[in-house]
C-alpha cells in the first residue's frame, strides 16, 4: 500500500532566471546533479512525479522580494496539491517587511515563512541577533510557522550562523512561535537533537539529506522520543522524489513512526491538524 507523503520543501523556481554562479557550483560540485537542475518546470512532469510515489502534497518555494511566477501559477492550477513557503524579507527594513509577510499570507495559501541565516547579511546575523525579532513577533501573531536553515551550508558563504545552539535563545524568548529548523543540522545533529528534546514547538526537516545519510543518532531519536518532531521535505530538483522517498521508505523506522515522517508531523505542524477524511 502506497503510504501519503507531503513533500515540505519543492522548488519550482529555478528555471525562471539565471542562478548565479555560486548555485550553479552547488549543484556541479556539492550534489554532482544534471544541467537540467535548474531548467524549467513542467506541471505534467512533477504531478507524475508525486504522484508515482504518493505525494499528496507539495509546498513550494515563494518569496516576497522576487515573487516565483511558476510556484504561484501552481498553486492557483492545482490548490489541492500545491501550497507555499515565504521567503525573501528584508530584516533591515522589518516595518514594511512585515507588512507584506501578512498581506501575502492573507492572500496567499502560505503555510510558512523561511529565512536562511548564512544567505543573507553575508552570515553575520545569527538567529539570536534582534534583527530578527520583528520576523518572529509576526510570524507568532499570525500563527505561520517560520523555517530556518540550520547546518554547515553547501555553497562556500559562512556556516557559523546555522548552529542549531542559537535557536535556544530564541524558544526561550518566543514560546508561542513554531520553529522547524530546515535543511538538517550537519554537523551539529547532536545540538539539534537536544534542543527538539527540550522545546515543545521546536521541529527539524530532513530537506536536501538523503535519507540514507541521516545520522543514526536522528533514527533513534524518531524511533525513540521525537516520533512528532521530524519532517520530510526532499528539496525537488536537487533531491528527485523518486530518489529520497523510496530511501526513506527503506529506513529501519516503525511503520507508524514512518508515517509520521513522511507525512503526519507536516500535517499537523503546517497545515493543522489531522487531516480529512475524503
Amino acid at each position: 500500500m502506497q503510504r501519503d507523503v507531503i513533500d515540505c520543501l519543492v522548488n519550482v523556481h529555478f528555471g525562471e532566471t539565471e542562478q548565479p554562479a555560486w548555485m550553479r557550483a552547488v549543484r556541479d560540485d556539492y550534489f554532482k546533479g544534471p544541467k537540467s537542475m535548474f531548467g524549467q518546470v513542467d506541471l505534467a512532469e512533477l504531478l507524475d512525479e508525486m504522484d508515482e510515489h504518493g505525494v499528496r502534497k507539495a509546498i513550494l518555494m515563494d518569496s516576497i522580494a522576487t515573487p516565483r511566477v511558476t510556484a504561484r501559477k501552481f498553486v492557483e492550477a492545482h490548490p489541492d496539491r500545491f501550497a507555499l513557503a515565504m521567503g525573501g524579507m528584508n530584516l533591515l527594513r522589518p516595518v514594511p517587511s512585515m507588512r507584506e509577510l501578512a498581506a501575502v499570507a492573507a492572500d496567499l495559501p502560505v503555510v510558512y515563512a523561511t529565512v536562511g541565516p548564512s544567505f543573507w547579511g553575508d552570515g553575520q546575523y545569527p538567529p539570536s541577533d534582534a534583527v530578527y525579532y520583528p520576523l518572529y513577533a509576526k510570524c507568532a501573531e499570525l500563527e505561520l510557522p517560520l523555517c530556518m536553515n540550520t547546518g554547515i551550508p553547501g555553497p562556500p558563504i559562512p556556516g557559523e550562523a546555522q548552529n542549531p545552539m542559537h535557536l535556544d535563545r530564541v524558544c526561550v524568548r518566543f514560546p508561542e512561535l513554531k520553529l522547524c529548523m530546515i535543511h538538517g543540522a550537519d554537523p551539529w545533529w547532536d545540538i539539534a537533537i537536544r534542543l527538539l528534546i527540550k522545546y515543545s514547538n521546536l521541529r527539524i526537516m530532513t530537506s536536501a539529506w538523503s535519507p540514507k545519510r541521516l545520522p543514526e543518532s536522528l533514527l533513534h531519536y524518531m524511533r525513540t522520543r521525537g516520533q512528532n518532531k521530524v519532517i520530510f521535505g526532499s528539496d525537488w530538483p536537487v533531491l528527485a522524489m523518486r530518489r529520497v522517498i523510496p530511501e526513506a521508505e527503506a529506513l529501519d523506522l516503525p511503520p507508524d513512526v514512518l508515517d509520521n515522517y513522511l507525512h503526519n508531523n507536516a500535517q499537523e505542524f503546517f497545515f493543522g491538524g489531522p487531516q480529512e477524511q475524503e
